[in-house]
């Protein structure tokens, strides 16, 4: 197996087979002391609206999203890209903690929801994490290089011995809960 270095764009944040973009800000707000295990509204939805008037499976939704990591650091954002996110809900096009979130929000309702690893990306598999000989790494290969393992998969460079590279082909977030706040624009049923 040949190992390419390249620099990736970054990882679709919410999407594994959608297309998003992902831009990573470097923001330091300070973190919550002890961050919340489960789903709080920001902005009540209104608990009497019907089911015609809030997002469902099979809806195509559009929202708006922050997305933020317990340390307080910013991820993504879809404000700051000026574009809203678009999926059908429960067609698995997003995270599930994040379908679940929207699920059942009206237009205008906002809501902030801090997803666990297993409802996001997953807890840290081990098993994702592999060695590769030296021979098969370019000469300038360094801990933190992102690289794709035969040209497909993608993998960051945890460790650089002399007979070895060590790649984690996780997925960037595994292990971490993710905190968004969202805000539900709209609603298409056609």
């Amino acid at each position: 197996m040949r190992l390419y270095v390249t620099l990736l764009a970054a990882t679709a944040l919410l999407v594994t087979a959608c297309s998003g973009n992902d831009t990573t800000e470097d923001t330091t707000t300070a973190a919550p002391a002890d961050p919340a295990p489960t789903t709080t509204t920001a902005a009540a939805p209104d608990e009497s609206a019907p089911a015609e008037t809030t997002a469902q499976d099979g809806d195509s939704v559009a929202v708006h999203y922050v997305g933020t990591l317990d340390d307080g650091s910013q991820f993504d954002s879809s404000w700051n890209r000026g574009e809203p996110l678009t999926f059908v809900v429960g067609s698995d096009q997003v995270i599930k903690g994040f379908d679940d979130a929207v699920r059942g929000m009206a237009v205008g309702d906002v809501e902030t929801v801090r997803i666990p690893p297993e409802e996001a990306y997953g807890e840290v598999d081990p098993e994702l994490i592999f060695s590769v000989p030296i021979e098969e790494a370019p000469d300038d290969v360094a801990v933190g290089d992102e690289v794709l393992i035969g040209g497909i998969t993608p993998g960051v460079v945890t460790a650089v011995t002399a007979t070895e590279v060590e790649i984690d082909t996780n997925h960037r977030f595994a292990g971490q809960a993710l905190t968004f706040e969202v805000e539900l624009l709209s609603i298409d049923r056609s």
